[in-house]
C-alpha cells in the first residue's frame, strides 16, 4: 500500500511525463505555484469546462452564460468587501525571517505529525492482514487511529474557530502549544499573526503619474453581479434565473501548494442564481442536490464525495455548504453552494448609486434579488478526475500504467493503429481518422509494436484504440479494444461512429443528468 505522499508524487510525475502540466516558465527554473496546461491537459481541462458549461446553461431554460473583462472599476472590490477583508493570517519566524501561512502550519502539522501516524497503521495493519484487511472498519474500530482522529479533528475546530473569530491570538497560541518549529530554520522564534490582502494590484494607464490602481479579479462573480441589470433586461429574463461564467482568477497565496489545488492563477465555474427572497431554503436545497448530481455521473465513486455544512457562516449568508473530494492528500473543498441572501446587489447598489432591482409583475413590486451561488475550481476539478483516474494494475506480465478517466473528458476519444506501416494499412487507417476527426478528438499512431501503442494511449486516458490488420482489408472490419477491460472485439468501420457516439459524446454523458 502506497502511502499518500507516494501517490501524489506519481500523479505529479505522470503529469509532466505524459504532457498534462508543466511547470510554468521551467526553462527559468519555473515560478512558484504557476503552471501550464500542456497539449493533453489542455484537451482534458477544455472538456472538464464544456462539460459543467453545457449541463448548466444548455440543460436550463433559464440559466445563460457571459464572459465578463478581468479588469473592473476599482470601487467593484470595494463593495463586494475585498479591499477590507479578502485576507490569509501570516506569521513570521524572526530567525529565518521566512514568511507562512499561519492556518497551513497548522494544517502541516495534523498532517505531517497526526495523519502520518494513522496512515503508518493503516499500513502496518494492512502488512499483517494482507487479503483480509477491511480497511474502513479498521478506521472506525482502532483505538489508537480513533485517538489520533479525535486529537486533529480537535486541532482543526479550534483553529477554525479562532479564523473564524479573528482571534489571530489563539492561532498564535496553538501554534506554540503545538511547537511547531519553522521548517526552514527549526526554531519557534514566531511574530504575532497578521492578516495580509490576498489581491494582486496593478495599474491603468499610460503614465505612472495618472494610472488608476487597479486589482486582478480574485473571483469571476462579481462581474455577474455588476451585469445583473444588463443580463436580466436584454435577456427578458425572469426570476428565478442564473447567470453562468468561467474564467481566470487570481490571488496571491502566500503558501500555494499541493501541485494545481491551490495556485495563484487559476479558473472558476460559477453561477449565480437570482431569487425571490424567501424561496432560498429551497434552492439552497436543490442547487445541493443538482451539484452532486453532476459529479456523480462522471462516476468516480460515490464514497468520494462528502458534503461539508458551514458551521459558522459569512455576515452575508445564511447557509453555506461544500462538496469536499477525496484527494489523495484527503478531503478537501472541491465546490461551494452558498445561499448569500442580498448581500451582493446591495452592496453594489449602495456603492454605485444605482438601483439593481426586480420588477416582479405577479407581486407588482421591485425588490433586490436574493443569490443563490454555485462555484468551482476548474484546476482542482481537473486534480480531482486526473489523481482519481491515476491507476496502477498488476497483470500477467507486469503492470500496467492506465489513465482511467470518464470517456467523455479524456482528451483523444480513440486511437486509430495500422498494425504494420505497409501493404495499405496506415492509408485505410488515416481515412478513418479523417471521417472521425468532425466529431471526435483522434489520435493517430503507428510507431513501435501495438502493444506498446496500446500501453501509451492507457496511459493517456484514450478511452479506444482501432487497429487496422490485414483482415481489414478483407472485410472492412477493425479491432476495437476498450482501455477499462482490455476487452477486444471485431467491428464494421461503419459502425465505428456509432459505437462513438453512445460511449464518449457529450450529449449522451448529459443524459445522465
Amino acid at each position: 500500500m502506497k502511502n499518500k505522499d507516494e501517490v501524489f508524487k506519481r500523479v505529479i510525475s505522470h503529469a509532466k511525463e505524459y504532457g498534462f502540466i508543466f511547470q510554468s516558465s521551467e526553462i527559468y527554473d519555473g515560478l512558484s505555484a504557476v503552471y501550464d496546461y500542456a497539449q493533453m491537459g489542455a484537451l482534458l481541462k477544455k472538456n472538464i469546462r464544456d462539460y459543467w458549461w453545457h449541463a448548466m446553461v444548455r440543460l436550463n431554460d433559464n440559466i445563460v452564460g457571459i464572459d465578463a473583462a478581468i479588469f473592473m472599476h476599482p470601487t467593484t472590490w470595494k463593495a463586494s468587501g475585498h479591499v477590507d477583508a479578502f485576507n490569509d493570517p501570516l506569521i513570521d519566524n524572526k530567525d529565518s525571517k521566512k514568511r507562512y501561512r499561519a492556518d497551513v502550519l497548522v494544517e502541516d502539522y495534523v498532517a505531517n505529525k497526526i495523519e502520518a501516524k494513522i496512515d503508518k497503521e493503516i499500513q502496518k495493519a494492512a502488512k499483517r492482514f494482507g487479503a483480509d484487511f477491511d480497511q474502513e472498519q479498521f478506521e472506525q474500530t482502532n483505538p489508537r487511529v480513533l485517538g489520533y482522529k479525535e486529537k486533529a479533528a480537535t486541532i482543526l475546530k479550534r483553529l477554525a474557530r479562532s479564523l473564524e473569530d479573528e482571534n489571530l491570538e489563539d492561532v498564535k497560541a496553538l501554534i506554540e502549544e503545538l511547537e511547531i518549529a519553522c521548517p526552514l530554520s527549526g526554531s519557534k522564534n514566531w511574530t504575532d499573526v497578521k492578516q495580509f490582502n490576498l489581491m494582486f494590484g496593478t495599474k491603468l494607464g499610460a503614465s505612472a503619474e495618472t494610472a488608476t490602481d487597479l486589482y486582478l479579479r480574485p473571483e469571476t462573480a462579481q462581474g455577474i453581479f455588476v451585469n445583473f441589470l444588463n443580463v436580466q433586461k436584454t435577456g427578458r429574463m425572469k426570476i428565478p434565473f442564473g447567470i453562468a461564467q468561467t474564467g481566470k482568477a487570481f490571488r496571491n497565496e502566500i503558501v500555494a501548494r499541493q501541485f494545481i489545488f491551490r495556485m495563484r492563477e487559476f479558473e472558476q465555474m460559477e453561477m449565480q442564481f437570482f431569487i425571490k427572497p424567501g424561496t432560498q431554503q429551497k434552492w439552497y436545497e436543490h442547487w445541493k442536490s443538482h451539484r452532486l448530481k453532476w459529479h456523480l455521473s462522471l462516476g468516480m465513486g460515490k464514497e468520494n464525495y462528502r458534503f461539508h455544512d458551514h458551521e459558522k457562516l459569512a455576515h452575508y449568508a445564511d447557509a453555506a455548504a461544500d462538496i469536499e473530494f477525496k484527494f489523495p492528500f484527503g478531503f478537501k473543498e472541491l465546490e461551494g453552494i452558498h445561499s448569500r441572501t442580498d448581500f451582493d446587489l446591495s452592496s453594489h447598489e449602495n456603492y454605485s448609486g444605482k438601483k439593481l432591482q426586480y420588477f416582479d409583475p405577479e407581486e407588482n413590486t421591485s425588490y433586490v434579488p436574493y443569490v443563490l451561488e454555485t462555484s468551482i475550481g476548474l484546476d482542482r476539478m481537473f486534480l480531482a478526475v486526473y489523481s482519481n483516474s491515476l491507476q496502477e494494475e498488476e497483470l500477467e506480465k507486469g503492470t500496467r500504467t492506465v489513465l482511467k478517466l470518464p470517456s467523455v473528458l479524456a482528451p483523444y476519444k480513440v486511437a486509430v493503429l495500422p498494425l504494420l506501416k505497409r501493404d495499405g494499412l496506415p492509408e485505410i487507417a488515416k481515412s478513418i481518422v479523417e471521417d472521425l476527426r468532425f466529431d471526435y478528438d483522434v489520435v493517430y499512431d503507428e510507431k513501435d509494436a501495438v502493444g506498446r501503442r496500446y500501453r501509451r494511449q492507457d496511459a493517456i486516458g484514450t478511452p479506444f484504440c482501432l487497429t487496422v490488420d490485414h483482415q481489414t482489408l478483407e472485410d472492412q472490419t477493425v479491432t476495437i479494444r476498450e482501455r477499462d477491460s482490455m476487452n477486444q472485439e471485431r467491428v464494421a468501420i461503419s459502425s465505428v461512429g456509432e459505437m462513438l457516439r453512445k460511449e464518449v459524446s457529450m450529449s449522451e454523458w448529459l443524459k445522465r443528468l
